[in-house]
């Protein structure tokens, strides 16, 4: 019996109902040359067959890898805790906590999430969270046009170019003037973003450390948009943030970023995370769901679902962003690790992936012919010049066992020998040692 167990009769019922000849019928909106050939699946196999066939289909991947990868996102430990706590059904089967008399358990863990990401951030309100870092930044603008009345933002090309893309793909058909700053190989180019600051300007999009891995302390560029009137958006990693500078210090006004590195798996791509800070002024602006702790009438605390400035609760025309949902498992990810690291732990993490970075910078400098960029300070990820193009030195790696890096050719026309190389505290020395090795192998041949 086939998994959906219709008859030829019940079938004929349906597309009768529908107003169908036949099952083809309903995809003529489809051009021909787009559909399938036939909608027809194999025949049905055992749960023994199946198992075995994905298990073979699976050992294609290259699933042991020693990984490399960064730009945006990192291949850090996770805690076997996270899985044991969030596996737990009252977690996993959550949904909207629109109702606190059910859903306390919810809110207050969303309500620590946010707490953490304050703390980390150094800002005064966070909200529930958002689908990813790209999402996250777009909708950092779109609360910095709410804000100030201004549609034009510039962008520092130093901003991972992942998010950029998704920030013109949204803005593509809106009335959003994005000026892209060009990309400086070091830190943030101070002359540049100046001269297009103006009183148009509703907002300058950074990123601490950038798509190059360079840190940076933009609180002198933070003063003169102030001056003028203009937001400061800034991306972060947050496993830096607790080494780093953080953006509050800064007097940066909405930070975001991807929260994946927090517990979260790279799993081929998601589900992620995006994370949002703002200052308490402009909290009113601010999109998604936010938790709120308050006390009931007998005076026991509890925890709601606060300021709903969402198309669900107000006319659309006046909402602050049309996100109804928030990636509430992948936030509470985030709260254990982060609960589970703590404060020391964290600064430990960071401190071993900046360490590890440097050894790693030390064994590649000395390969001849390659060139790590060292013009300024970097944490855990760093640019290696190459001989000869990065992106066929990474196929080569892969072959050997290594996801080398990323090839910023990808995005950058003039840096096809460029390759980006991320090294976290998973990685060790003899590890960094053998990818040293293998790299200046490849390279003589």
């Amino acid at each position: 019996m086939s998994y959906i167990s219709n008859t030829d009769k019940q079938r004929r019922s349906m597309l009768d109902t529908c107003g169908a000849g036949s099952v083809d019928d309903l995809f003529t909106d489809i051009p021909a040359n787009l559909r399938p050939k036939s909608f027809c699946l194999p025949k049905g196999k055992s749960e023994l067959e199946v198992a075995s066939f994905f298990d073979t289909l699976s050992k294609k991947n290259y699933s042991n890898l020693v990984n490399f990868v960064g730009g945006g996102f990192y291949d850090h430990f996770i805690p076997s805790a996270i899985d044991a706590i969030v596996s737990r059904s009252e977690f996993y089967t959550a949904y909207t906590p629109y109702q606190p008399e059910l859903s306390q358990g919810t809110l207050q863990a969303i309500y620590e999430y946010q707490t953490d990401i304050c703390r980390l951030t150094g800002l005064d309100v966070s909200n529930a969270s958002l689908y990813d870092g790209g999402t996250a930044l777009y909708e950092a603008c779109q609360m910095a046009i709410h804000a100030t009345d201004r549609r034009k933002f510039i962008v520092d090309g130093g901003v991972n170019p992942i998010y950029r893309k998704m920030l013109n793909s949204y803005a593509v058909n809106l009335s959003i003037e994005i000026v892209e700053v060009p990309v400086s190989h070091g830190q943030s180019d101070r002359t540049n973003i100046t001269a297009l600051l103006d009183e148009n300007t509703g907002a300058l999009v950074i990123q601490n450390p950038n798509f190059f891995g360079v840190i940076d302390d933009h609180t002198d560029i933070v003063k003169k948009c102030h001056e003028l009137g203009i937001l400061v958006i800034q991306s972060v990693y947050p496993m830096a943030l607790s080494l780093l500078k953080t953006p509050g210090e800064m007097g940066v006004d909405i930070a975001t970023g991807e929260g994946q590195s927090l517990g979260i798996p790279l799993s081929f791509g998601g589900p992620y995370l995006g994370f949002m800070a703002v200052k308490k002024e402009i909290v009113r602006k601010m999109p998604g769901r936010i938790v709120a702790r308050t006390l009931d009438t007998n005076g026991r605390e509890g925890f709601v679902l606060s300021l709903q400035a969402r198309e669900q609760h107000i006319r659309r025309e006046k909402a602050t962003s049309n996100i109804c949902s928030n990636e509430a498992l992948c936030a509470l990810r985030a709260h254990i690790y982060m609960s589970i690291m703590g404060k020391e732990g964290l600064r430990e993490c960071a401190q071993l992936c900046v360490d590890k970075a440097h050894y790693a910078i030390q064994r590649l400098n000395a390969i001849p012919g390659v060139k790590v960029m060292d013009s300024s300070p970097t944490f855990n990820e760093f640019t290696v010049r190459l001989p000869i193009d990065a992106g066929e030195c990474v196929g080569r790696m892969i072959d050997k066992g290594f996801a080398a890096g990323f090839p910023l050719g990808r995005y950058y026309p003039d840096m096809e020998n460029y390759l980006l190389v991320a090294v976290t505290e998973k990685r060790t020395k003899h590890e960094i040692g053998l990818f040293a090795e293998t790299l200046e192998e490849i390279l003589c041949q």
